[in-house]
Order: structure tokens, then sequence, then C-alpha cells
């Protein structure tokens, strides 16, 4: 009971602080925000060649003594710029593989940023240059997706090799994204496939019924509403929404078997998620290595630069992350607190 009271008394204190707190600044960045457009976000581009030589350096500097460091960076200095030079024009000479990365959640929110980011790679992108997108998705909405993977098929378009690292996840909406690229690769234990479509909804309408809750909806057009979650679902409501599953699946089909002629679509289009070397051996992924392995593979013959789009937060979001930390850091405070008072 202690424990109880002193709880509710903190997070009593602890709302009543952070509410105040948003009042005030809420207030103070509406009326610094009024007149201002959002910001459209910038490019960020790190030359990962230079952070890899970083890291070389600052391993060989802890693990040599110093004449040796010094004779071992010499040497570094002068076989980079033997490559650097590679013959003729030194710019036009070296080939370069750009990086992306793509982190998707079921609205494939990080498509806003991967279209930026392609825009900007296309408008320097030369004969012979790379793209690298590193791809980690589960997948989600249909309409999303197909939308991220035209992105994808812009590089295609313009005649630049594209290759699709995965090191977790390719699945469902992931793996329409992958099925674009050139050349799919993929960690040993990278989940990839699930090519197939899931709809879902819960039903309230008996609860309703029970409670005696009317539920009415007017529609105009026969399937302008199939499925509901409040109203009575009937055996043809349920048939017009498989009917639109399966349509939904032989496009999602059609478009796997266009990108990826080697595969008997029929065989892996079940659903199933397959790992690493049985994802090879059923076409669905060209060759078994990490995103890491790739890139450092490239790093003496290419200069690789990471390219990022950065869409400035509003400060409504920058508020929210800000109290959610503080809130977080409040309770991991009292949590300490008390498991030291009880000596768990």
């Amino acid at each position: 009971m202690e424990f109880l009271s002193e709880y509710g008394l903190f997070l009593a204190k602890a709302l009543t602080i952070v509410v105040a707190i948003l009042v005030v600044a809420v207030g103070l960045l509406a009326l610094g925000q009024r007149g201002q457009r959002a910001s459209p976000g910038h490019i960020e581009i790190t030359k990962l060649n230079e952070r890899y030589r970083e890291f070389r350096d600052t391993m060989q500097h802890a693990l040599l003594n110093d004449k040796d460091f010094k004779k071992q960076r010499k040497a570094d200095k002068k076989k980079h710029k033997e490559e650097e030079k590679g013959g003729g024009d030194q710019e036009e000479a070296r080939l370069r593989l750009f990086v992306l990365e793509f982190d998707g959640d079921i609205r494939a929110t990080a498509t806003d940023n991967l279209r930026e980011e392609i825009s900007a790679v296309l408008g320097v992108a030369r004969s012979g240059d790379e793209v690298l997108l590193k791809l980690e998705s589960g997948g989600g909405l249909v309409h999303s997706y197909g939308l991220a993977s035209s992105q994808l098929q812009r590089i295609r378009d313009a005649g630049i090799q594209l290759t699709v690292s995965v090191d977790k996840v390719a699945a469902s909406g992931g793996y329409m994204m992958a099925c674009v690229a050139n050349r799919v690769l993929a960690a040993p234990f990278a989940m990839i496939g699930s090519i197939g479509v899931l709809a879902q909804i819960p039903n309230f309408h008996r609860l309703l019924r029970a409670a005696n809750v009317d539920f009415e909806q007017l529609t105009a057009g026969e399937y302008k509403r199939t499925l509901t979650m409040f109203g009575e679902n009937t055996d043809a409501d349920r048939a017009k929404m498989q009917e639109d599953l399966e349509d939904t699946h032989l496009l999602f089909k059609d478009f796997v078997a266009t990108h990826r002629e080697q595969v008997d679509i029929d065989a892996v289009a079940t659903g199933e998620v397959w790992f690493g070397q049985r994802a090879i051996d059923r076409g669905l992924v060209d060759e078994m290595q990490t995103s890491d392995s790739y890139i450092q593979g490239c790093l003496v013959e290419r200069d690789v630069f990471a390219v990022k789009h950065v869409q400035k937060k509003q400060w409504q979001e920058r508020l929210g992350v800000a109290a959610e930390s503080a809130m977080e850091r409040s309770f991991l405070k009292l949590w300490q607190a008390t498991m030291e008072r009880h000596h768990y």
C-alpha cells in the first residue's frame, strides 16, 4: 500500500508537470511557427571509403607502436592516392556505389524519403554506377508498397544497376520491392518471401446486438462496402472480399514473375517465408551475403556514398518525442528506486 501511494503521488506530479510543459511549449511553438512553411528536408551524403579508412586508422593506432603506425599510415596514403588515380581522368575513372536504406513499416512511410534519395542519385548517376538498397520490411498495405516498388523501378528504367540487400527480412510488400532489383542479396537467416495477401478485421455485431445497439450503414454501389466491423457480415460479403484478395494475389504473383523469371511462381506464392539458402534454391535470392560484406568488397574499386534524405520534423513531432522520453526517464527512475528499496 505504501508503494502504491508513493506511485500514485509520483504519477500525479509527473503528469501535472508534463501537461504544464506541453501547454506552454505548444503555445510558444505555435506562435513561432506562424507564417513559416514546413522544411522540405535535405540530402545528407557520407563517403563511406573515408569512414572505413578512419575505422582502420583507429584500430592500427591502438594495435601498433608509434613507429610502425606512422610507417603503415604512410603506406596507406600512398596506396590511397594510387587507387584514386585509376588511370586517365580521376573523377570519371572511379565508378560509384550509392547506398540507400529502407526500413519499412505497415504503411511504407519511408517511401517519401526513398523518392527524394532516388531523385538525387539519378541526377548525377552515370553509366557503370550502382545503387545498393539496404531493405528491411515485413510488408504492409498493398498500395503503399506498390508505390515504393515503383520508385525502385525508376532506377532500373534509368539503366542503373540496382542491388537489394536484405539482412533481416523482406516479406510480402518487402519482397515486392526486392524483386525489382537486378540482383538480390540476403544474409543466411534473412526471412524472404510471404508472397500472399491478408485481410482481417474484428466484428462487433453480436456484442452490439446484445447491448441493444443498432448499427446503420448506407452505401451507393453494390460493393462499396463488403465486410464491416459493426454490421452483420453475410456469406456474399465474405465471398466478394475473398474474390478481391484472390485478384490482388494474382497481381502480386504476376509482378514477381515479371521481375524474377527464374522462379516457379506457383511454388513460391503460397504465403510462406524461407531463410537464406532455401530462398536461393527457390530463385527468390541470387546470393547469400550481408550488406556490410558487399559494401566493404566495393571500397577498393568504387567510391561508396551513403545517401539519406532527412525530413525536418514538425514541432508537434519533436514535442511528442521529447515528452515521451521524459515520461520514460521518470518511470525508469521510479522503477529503479522501487527495486533498490525492495532489494530485488
